[in-house]
């Protein structure tokens, strides 16, 4: 609840052409203890005089000169974000009640007006408007959070992604269940799973997590139908590679056919579900080191630049398209459709040439 000192000190605007009402209505206010009234006789200024002070009430009259009251709440709309109209209404027409409260008028009084029906009235609009103004505010704020929090969830899990942490750089260099390997050339696929907002989820029986695993387990049969190896998923990221750990030279051709079946798949368990996730996917080609860890369970992981520059593909990517670099544009050949995006910024690489893959060349017959 709102205390009554700020109610008292919100800001209140009076529209009305007639002097006297003006003068009641100020005097009125000013009796209950309201500090911060202004008030105007021309309907022309009350827009801008509002776009100045962000008024938290406007009492405004509905026959008068020049523009009427609609006119002015037609107007105010177009300033307010949510449409919702500061606006009570005090007219000596009660017949064009309803017309004012479609119209946007949050309340109506009739005149002659009774003073402390009128003080009720204003005392409960303005606690409404305050505090819905502080849910919208603490809801800016916690989406600014949330933003936020997605952001550096977004760089560590690229950092994660990218390179070894220095426990594992150690023992790289000195366990011996550990077993390292370098490849020069392979194709590293990252895809994250878009779309898991409650707008897009909110309606449907399964919850988010139950998506990730079921689009998971349906990249996983994608994988191993392009004989691509599945390295790792993190939160709602998917890394593969072809490659390794047995080279091969359509290791570009290979990933980028499985990224066209990745959105394949998304698309079916969208339909199979009625949800409306997007695949945003990054492919990146280049020298890779990979490591199997473990003497009992196992661990498998690659890192290096090209698994850092993959992961800038996918979250400088769009949502339902795959970017790739030039480099493995250039492995690619005629086999897909590609259209140049242009010169990328991203952090660390500098400048990077990219490149959507829009499907497959079609076989001539």
């Amino acid at each position: 609840m709102l205390d009554a000192a700020a109610i008292l000190a919100a800001r209140i605007l009076v529209v009305d052409d007639q002097q006297a009402n003006v003068m009641l209505l100020e005097r009125m206010l000013a009796t209950a203890g309201y500090a911060n009234v202004t008030s105007t006789r021309d309907p022309l200024t009350v827009c801008d005089l509002h776009r100045t002070n962000q008024y938290d009430l406007i009492l405004l009259d509905l026959q008068m000169p020049v523009m009427d009251g609609f006119a002015v709440m037609e107007q105010l709309k177009q300033m307010e974000p949510d449409g919702i109209l500061p606006v009570l209404v005090i007219t000596a027409q009660p017949q064009h009640k309803l017309r004012a409260l479609r119209a946007g008028a949050r309340d109506f009084v009739s005149k002659p007006f009774d003073i402390a029906e009128v003080q009720t009235r204003v005392h409960n609009m303005l606690e409404v408007r305050l505090l819905n103004g502080a849910i919208r505010r603490k809801n800016e704020e916690i989406t600014r959070l949330f933003d936020q929090v997605v952001a550096e969830r977004k760089i560590s899990e690229r950092l994660v992604l990218g390179a070894p942490p220095d426990s594992i750089a150690a023992r790289l260099q000195v366990r011996p269940d550990v077993t390292t390997a370098s490849f020069a050339s392979v194709t590293v696929l990252i895809a994250d799973v878009v779309g898991l907002s409650d707008e897009s989820i909110g309606d449907l029986a399964i919850a988010p997590t139950d998506l990730i695993e079921e689009a998971f387990a349906d990249f996983d049969g994608a994988v191993a139908a392009r004989d691509v190896r599945k390295v790792k998923t993190l939160g709602n990221s998917y890394l593969a590679a072809a490659g390794l750990p047995t080279p091969t030279d359509d290791h570009a051709a290979r990933t980028a056919h499985l990224a066209l079946d990745l959105l394949d798949v998304v698309a079916r368990l969208n339909e199979r579900t009625g949800a409306r996730l997007q695949a945003r996917i990054g492919l990146a080609s280049g020298p890779v080191v990979a490591a199997v860890i473990g003497r009992r369970q196992f661990l498998y992981d690659v890192w290096g630049e090209t698994v850092n520059i993959a992961g800038l593909m996918e979250s400088h990517g769009v949502a339902g398209r795959i970017q790739v670099t030039a480099a493995t544009r250039a492995l690619l050949g005629t086999g897909f459709q590609l259209e140049r995006r242009g010169t990328l910024d991203v952090p660390g690489p500098g400048a990077l040439e990219t490149w959507f893959i829009d499907g497959r060349t079609p076989v001539a017959v």
